[in-house]
């Protein structure tokens, strides 16, 4: 069983920002900035290439939503949205990386400056400002 499994199952706990029937998103434990989340499908799928063709849809409108909620709810100047298949996949099940971005943040190339969140109260707030944010911005829809 791998990691994103085990938090989709809730054997291991994570701050959830979004989730539906086929997907699940939350904070990552080690971000580039304050709310940077990953999407997962609930299925276990390792690649882009193995995520089923019916599910492609929901997985990137999911993905969409995280990025609006990146410049909507935490006040980035945008975001950055990426995936990484088996090469600097940390965890063989896809996943996509959203972060929010502004200018001049530090962000440059893929030389990621990992940090940790100041505490677990931290994670939750963002995390429940994230989840409010897109309850929002689906009730808008």
């Amino acid at each position: 069983m791998c990691i994103f499994c085990d938090i989709v199952t809730g054997a291991v706990p994570a701050h959830v920002v979004h989730s539906d029937d086929l997907t699940l998103a939350f904070l990552d434990v080690r971000p580039l900035f304050p709310g940077h989340t990953l999407l997962i499908p609930r299925a276990h799928v390792e690649t882009l290439a193995d995520l089923p063709e019916e599910m492609l849809a929901s997985y990137f409108a999911a993905a969409q939503l995280l990025s609006r909620a990146m410049e909507e709810v935490m006040g980035a100047e945008g975001s950055f949205v990426a995936m990484n298949n088996k090469i600097s996949q940390s965890v063989p099940h896809l996943h996509i990386h959203v972060v929010p971005r502004r200018r001049k943040d530090g962000l440059r190339g893929f030389f990621w400056p990992r940090s940790k969140y100041a505490s677990d109260e931290a994670m939750v707030e963002v995390a429940t400002r994230l989840r409010e944010g897109i309850a929002l911005l689906k009730a808008g829809s």
